[in-house]
This record gives C-alpha cells, structure tokens and sequence, in this order.
C-alpha cells in the first residue's frame, strides 16, 4: 500500500508540473506547496523512500519530462535552426541559439553562486507564497504598461541586447513562487515583444536551463540505489508531465492570442490568499 500512494503521489506530482511548467504561475512553487500538503517531501516516513536527494532529483526529472513537450511541440522550428545554422542565412540558427545562450548567462552565474543559499532559505511555503503575490501584482502592472507595445513580432527577429534583457529578468525566478515563465514573459515584453513571442521564447529558453539542471540531479543521484519504487515513479512521474505539458502549451499559446494575462496574475492572488490562511491555521 505505501508502494501505491508513492507512486499516485509522484502522478499528482506530474500532473502539477505538467500544468505549471508553462504557465506564468511558478511550478517550483506549486511543487514545493503540493508537495507539502500531500507529504511528497523529504523526511517523511518511510525515509528511505523520501530522502532529500531523491525529492530534488525528481522534482528536476519531470521538469525535464515538461521540457520534452517543447521539443516535440517546435520540432520542426528547431530542425530549420539546424537547418539554417550558418550565421550569413537569413533568420539564422546560429543567431537562435546565441540569443538563448546569452539570455541564460545571468540566472546561471547567480543560481550557482547562490545554489546553496536558495535551497537553505527560499524553498518553503512562506516564502513561495510571497513570490506568487509580488509576481501577480508585477505582471499586472507590466501588462497594462507594456504589453501590446511591441517592435519584434516573431523569436527570429530577437537581437542579443534583447536576449540578454530578458535574461536578466530570468534571474528573478531564483525566488519560488516568481516563475521563470513569468518573469522572462514579462522582461520579454519591457524588451520589445509580443507577447506570442515572448511566450515561444521563455519555452525555447527553459531547453538549456532545465535539460543542465536535470543532469546535474542524474550526477547528485545514485540510480543503481534507488528502489524499485523509487524508479517506478521516476518513470511514471516524467511520462504524466510530458503528456500534461504537451496539451497545456498548445491551449496556453492559443491563450494568449485571444486574452489577457492578468488572470494569471488573479490566480496567483487567489492562491496566495489561500495559503495565508492554511499558515494562519497551521495547516501548512
């Protein structure tokens, strides 16, 4: 019976992600939260099953699952980068793939400067709460001021001051409960974007972040010690994630194009209040 609840555990897990990953409302943040109230945390009985280095692992695992969905979504835009790679040929993805570089340059040097730090002090409801309400009330703000006021219509037509913009907002996701969606949606639009474009690039962004943070989890874990279990929802965890993900993206993208993003940010709120009150009565 443990073996089951683990394993439907790590499923609402994935699903959590799944949901999340894209959206501009922090899936860090709904992971640790989710996880908090569902016992999916380290320290919880049996403790071999819920180590802190396995939790991390998953946790960084099924993101990649998420990850997997942009691929297969934009297949065919990342084959003609590959296609088009010489930096002479128009819309080049050579000039691609230096803009996502650059843009990753900042909240990889802060994030491995301050990995400890973060993980000893940011990682806990409180604080996840307060990243979904200041996050909210910036992206209201940002919205009314510059969403729509764009001069690069499409990802191709990104310069690299741009890129590098956008990537210093990324750094502000460092805080859970922030978003890295949303805030590189919202440096995105301060850069000049629409918002269909700043959307595909916060996805295109998330490859190289997510795909190096989960191979640095595969080094940290030893695979060949873990449970059967313990793979079993690894495996299960990662495929959920990937099957969410692949349908949110497309609905989210959809989303977009029609409406806008402040109820999101009226999400957020709401959460946030909610949680409040969980502290207030100390069920959180």
């Amino acid at each position: 019976m443990e073996n089951l609840i683990f394993i439907l555990k790590a499923i609402i897990i994935g699903i959590v992600e799944g949901i999340t990953e894209f959206l501009p409302v922090s899936s860090t943040g709904h992971m640790i939260i989710v996880g908090n109230l569902i016992d999916f945390k380290a320290g919880v009985a049996p403790a071999a099953l819920y180590t802190k280095q396995y939790i991390d692992a998953f946790t960084f695992i099924i993101q990649l699952g998420a990850i997997l969905a942009i691929v297969v979504l934009y297949w065919n835009k990342i084959i003609s980068t590959f296609k088009n790679f010489s930096p002479r040929k128009p819309k080049s993805g050579f000039k691609f793939w230096f803009n996502i570089f650059i843009a990753c340059i900042p909240a990889g040097v802060l994030g491995l400067t301050f990995n400890d730090w973060i993980e000893a002090n940011l990682l806990n409801p409180i604080t996840v709460t307060a990243g979904l309400l200041v996050g909210a009330f910036w992206m209201l703000f940002a919205e009314k001021k510059y969403r729509g006021k764009f001069t690069t219509k499409t990802i191709d037509e990104v310069n690299i001051k741009q890129a590098f913009f956008i990537g210093c907002f990324q750094c502000l996701a460092i805080w859970p409960g922030m978003s890295r969606s949303a805030s590189t949606i919202i440096g995105a639009w301060i850069a000049g974007l629409s918002t269909v474009a700043a959307a595909e690039f916060s996805f295109f962004l998330a490859l190289p972040v997510m795909v190096g943070v989960t191979l640095k989890s595969l080094v940290d874990i030893n695979l060949a010690a873990l449970a059967t279990v313990q793979i079993i929802a690894l495996v299960v965890g990662f495929i959920v994630s990937f099957i969410v993900a692949l349908i949110v993206v497309d609905k989210f993208i959809s989303f977009l194009q029609k409406r806008p993003m402040r109820v999101f940010a009226m999400y957020r709120i709401l959460i946030g209040i909610i949680l409040l009150l969980l502290f207030i009565f100390n069920v959180l």
